[in-house]
């Protein structure tokens, strides 16, 4: 059983990884800095919003393997 955990807990760290670097960052190196004069946006809109809402899904799910993972 502990096994099946840890292969599922693999597989979701390797989407989150993918759908955490799917997300449009809007800022760039100089953003980090303070150069960069655009506003910022706070509503999310079509694909953007549905990589927001996976993040949070597979970040919850990973979080429970985890626990599962240490209770078991």
């Amino acid at each position: 059983m502990i096994m099946v955990i840890s292969y599922i807990q693999i597989v979701v760290a390797i989407l989150l990884i993918v759908v955490i670097l799917l997300q449009r960052s809007g800022a760039e190196l100089g953003g980090a800095f303070g150069g960069s004069g655009d506003a910022i946006r706070y509503a999310r809109r079509g694909a953007e919003k549905q990589l927001f809402r996976a993040t949070i899904v597979l970040s919850v799910i990973f979080l429970i393997l985890a626990f599962l993972g240490i209770l078991l």
